[in-house]
């Protein structure tokens, strides 16, 4: 185990799999107390047992982020337990592909639920704690999709590209308080997480081509390679970052 993040107690939407699955674990090695909550508290919980296998400590929880109290409440009843809560990873979200006209207000909706407001709702819990201490570290999952423009993948984007704008704001208002604010913007990483773009492109094959053939890296990046950022902006290795949006994506936005 390391000590860069003793002591820490770090709070994780959507940590049962993926990209947050590997957060949480390597929050956890780091030191850091990890609460993995999930939609599919099994899931959470098969995490929790990973970590404490290894050393670490971390507490499951099943929750669904579009719940405004079950969220706030969580948050708050994390910094209670452990008399403190020095970093959230607000990572759960959903991908829905389409154009305008194939993309329904309902699933816009359910786009701006998740991609947007409940990282609104966490991030809002968390500085309620977080700025009374004068210290924290809010990391938000966009998605390189936040800083280019992918085609037919309307409410994807347009979600993506907003929260980094809230990202930016919630950093520019607190940065006095002692609390960071950053994004985390991921390209392809090989994860369930693609089956919207899968879809888009017409299978897994055409997918496969486009990573291979588009993204200048020719490669998947790796839910670990993801977490070793998380651990960064999470950490005082990044204490003057602030408001910024860390593409990992192998130049493909570029």
């Amino acid at each position: 185990m390391e000590t860069l993040l003793q002591n820490h107690v770090a709070f994780l939407t959507g940590a049962g799999s993926g990209i947050g699955r590997a957060g949480a674990l390597a929050l956890a090695r780091n030191g850091a107390i990890v609460v993995v909550s999930d939609l599919d508290p099994n899931r959470a919980e098969t995490v929790v047992a990973e970590i404490t296998a290894r050393g670490g400590h971390a507490h499951a929880l099943g929750l669904d982020v579009t719940d405004d109290a079950a969220l706030e409440d969580a948050i708050a009843e994390t910094n209670a337990r452990f008399g403190r809560l020095d970093i959230l990873h607000s990572h759960a979200g959903i991908q829905i592909p389409g154009r305008l006209d194939e993309v329904s207000v309902d699933q816009m909706d359910a786009s701006w639920r998740l991609n947007v407001r409940s990282h609104f709702v966490a991030a809002r819990a968390a500085m309620a704690v977080m700025k009374q201490c004068g210290r924290g570290s809010i990391i938000v999952t966009s998605s390189n999709s936040g800083v280019q423009y992918d085609r037919e993948m309307i409410a994807y984007c347009t979600t993506k590209h907003a929260v980094i704008a809230m990202v930016r704001q919630i950093a520019v208002d607190y940065a006095r308080f002692g609390v960071r604010c950053n994004a985390i913007c991921p390209g392809f990483v090989d994860t369930v997480f693609n089956a919207g773009f899968e879809t888009q492109m017409g299978g897994r094959a055409a997918l496969e081509t486009y990573v291979s053939e588009t993204i200048p890296m020719g490669r998947w990046g790796t839910p670990d390679e993801i977490a070793e950022s998380i651990v960064y902006l999470a950490s005082d290795r990044s204490s003057f970052m602030t408001g910024h949006a860390l593409v990992l994506d192998g130049a493909e936005s570029l």
